[in-house]
């Protein structure tokens, strides 16, 4: 179960907690304002991001196992992960970036809408959510390809309500997490999905026939690396590690996993930002500041 379990877990709760956060800077400004009255059209386009984004999901799934089929569904599959994987490493570098000026920016592109009037009020908030809604949509899809059960989705559903938790302890002042290094820690580990995604990718190319190698492989495990037991599944859901892989596909993580890695871990990065925070309360992203 943990080998699809958790990867969809911590998409859930990383890509859930930056969508509550937004959010609750909109809804803790709104009430901080006395602009109570506005609170209706944001939780409306929070509402649409949501729609739109299951409604995506919905269209990827139904595109991958219905309307295609061989060869056409193993490259839509291959073409879905390579997106995702773009879009999960511009989101990691993004956030580590501009997560301390998020909220100011959310409070004054909220106050431009406020001044256009309650459909741009309702527009803010889509806006604002559905890009993660989407990202969360398309990586969770990438990730739990191939999957039989129905356990990537539970494991998504409960790191979304984990974030939900989180958000409203967090607004409420009931705990104190290092958000920092929430980031930090949810980044390296959603890189190392990534890179099983893109390797998992190459293999989809290499059964599309876009690719070569499909029987040159790395290395054989099968005879040792049971994926049904709790090691290889660990082996696999965390660090994608499986009993046959093939030579592109090993080369694909490895190029992909070191150079990333590296940069987002690059000690000058944090040392370019300003003065680190440690408050978990929502001042963090300016709740209520």
């Amino acid at each position: 179960m943990g080998q699809v379990f958790f990867p969809s877990y911590l998409i859930g709760l990383r890509e859930g907690l930056e969508m509550v956060l937004i959010v609750s800077v909109l809804v803790a400004y709104l009430v901080k304002t006395d602009r109570r009255r506005h609170l209706l059209p944001v939780w409306g386009g929070v509402a649409a991001a949501v729609v739109l984004s299951v409604g995506f999901g919905a269209a990827l799934s139904y595109v991958s196992t219905t309307v295609l089929g061989g060869p056409g569904q193993e490259l839509f599959d291959a073409i879905t992960s390579v997106i995702a994987v773009a879009l999960v490493t511009w989101m990691v570098f993004w956030m580590r970036r501009t997560a301390r000026k998020l909220s100011g920016e959310l409070r004054g592109r909220l106050d431009d809408a406020v001044g256009l009037g309650l459909g741009a009020v309702v527009g803010i908030a889509f806006a604002s959510v559905v890009r993660e809604g989407l990202e969360t949509t398309l990586l969770f899809f990438a990730s739990a390809q191939g999957a039989v059960s129905a356990t990537p989705l539970v494991g998504l559903l409960a790191g979304l309500a984990t974030a939900v938790v989180l958000g409203f302890a967090l607004y409420a002042g009931a705990v104190r997490i290092d958000l920092s290094r929430f980031f930090t820690v949810s980044g390296v580990l959603l890189i190392f999905i990534a890179a099983g995604i893109f390797k998992y990718g190459v293999h989809d190319f290499q059964e599309a026939g876009v690719l070569p190698g499909l029987t040159t492989y790395a290395y054989d495990a099968s005879g040792w690396l049971d994926p049904g037991s709790w090691y290889g599944a660990v082996l696999d859901g965390v660090f994608h590690v499986s009993a046959q892989p093939t030579v592109l596909e090993m080369v694909a993580y490895v190029a992909y996993l070191v150079p990333v890695l590296a940069l987002f871990l690059l000690p000058g990065r944090s040392a370019r930002q300003t003065p680190r925070t440690t408050t978990t309360e929502p001042q963090h992203v300016d709740a209520t500041a």
